[in-house]
């Protein structure tokens, strides 16, 4: 493994579009990224090695799941995620705030202690305190942790949303804490505030006053529409740190994507290429394909004739519409390493745009198609 430091360098601007370089001793990822979901440690349905073929440079595990299962203990005897699963690029771990509000039937928020939870799998009571949490992520092995938050359901009542930034900030610098000083690694602050734009530069603020090594926006993708998403992206990235990377949580469609980096969104995670594998739907240049769809029963046209990953321009519309139909696991194996690869080189291309300056004509051929 390499000695290099964590390091981000925006490499060119157009309008505020970024270009930019994350680097990691584990290696480079070239930005604006897009991080496939490893909930499990595992991306669903895709083999490691494909993973790596389609251009991914970094992944996200879920801090949350992997403290039930396989459990620290087990992680440390790996020395973590990364050999555990055989994959040797970086990752990114949520810190499990994220399940503080998709579990929260299941758990509660102690603002001092953090967040006890019934276990989901076998009702045992759990403690996720901030230290807690970045002690799961250090067992995982991340190379970018993520700090511990409070991610409030789509609410505008702004008392709701004040007490979730109060409790965040304690968290994060209990968080920063417990990380420690570890310049190979990463940790980075989540920005909360639901659609409210005072509240959202009020949580950011907060942040950058105990500094840290990038910036996440949460609590978006929760419910409001696409136009309001952009509209608080765009009412916040004028004030975020230039020199560190951005990151929108949980967001992925591909004109969710498109939008977000128009408006300065370096960095992207997703279930949707996996989630939509599994239930017949595919990415492509041309829209959104529903192979489920009977008009594809005799389609001898691939997804994609040009995409050579585990020869997957091999596979017609035909026969993926009949591994559907009978419900074999193929199916969703296929779909869901033909959208990840389409998602990369999907980024890839706007990386090349904002090079070329090019991202505008980039942004009006694609933000309509794909919603």
């Amino acid at each position: 493994m390499s000695k290099k430091n964590f390091s981000f360098k925006v490499i060119s601007n157009f309008k505020k579009t970024r270009l930019g370089k994350i680097v990691t001793p584990r290696g480079v990822i070239d930005t604006p990224a897009f991080m496939p979901v490893g909930t499990q440690g595992t991306v669903k349905g895709v083999f490691v090695d494909d993973l790596d073929k389609t251009g991914t440079q970094i992944i996200l595990g879920n801090t949350y799941h992997l403290m039930l299962r396989p459990g620290m203990s087990t992680l440390n005897k790996f020395n973590g995620l990364h050999k555990y699963m055989n994959w040797n690029k970086p990752i990114l771990t949520d810190s499990g705030g994220f399940q503080i509000m998709s579990l929260s039937k299941l758990n509660k928020i102690d603002k001092k202690i953090g967040a006890i939870f019934q276990s989901h799998i076998d009702g045992k009571k759990i403690i996720l305190s901030p230290e807690k949490s970045i002690q799961i992520q250090k067992s995982i092995n991340s190379d970018i942790l993520m700090v511990l938050d409070e991610c409030p359901k789509m609410t505008n009542d702004k008392n709701i949303l004040r007490q979730a930034i109060n409790t965040s900030t304690n968290w994060a610098k209990r968080c920063k804490i417990e990380f420690g000083n570890n310049k190979k690694k990463a940790l980075f602050g989540i920005i909360q505030g639901g659609l409210n734009q005072d509240l959202r530069v009020e949580s950011l603020q907060k942040l950058t006053d105990i500094g840290f090594d990038g910036y996440a926006v949460g609590g978006l993708a929760v419910g409001e529409t696409q136009d309001e998403m952009f509209e608080t992206l765009k009412n916040i990235t004028k004030f975020m740190p230039l020199e560190k990377p951005r990151y929108l949580m949980g967001a992925g469609t591909p004109s969710d994507i498109l939008g977000a980096v128009n408006e300065g969104i370096d960095m992207f995670d997703c279930v949707m290429p996996t989630r939509s594998g599994r239930t017949g739907l595919a990415f492509t240049w041309e829209g959104k394909v529903n192979l489920k769809n009977s008009i594809y029963k005799n389609d001898k046209s691939p997804l994609d004739k040009k995409c050579m990953v585990k020869n997957l321009n091999l596979y017609s519309k035909s026969y993926l519409n009949h591994l559907i139909k009978t419900n074999e696991l193929l199916a969703s194996m296929i779909i869901s390493l033909h959208n990840i690869s389409f998602y990369q080189q999907f980024m890839k291309e706007i990386r090349i745009s904002i090079k070329s300056r090019t991202f505008t004509k980039f942004y009006n051929k694609y933000i309509k198609l794909f919603n």
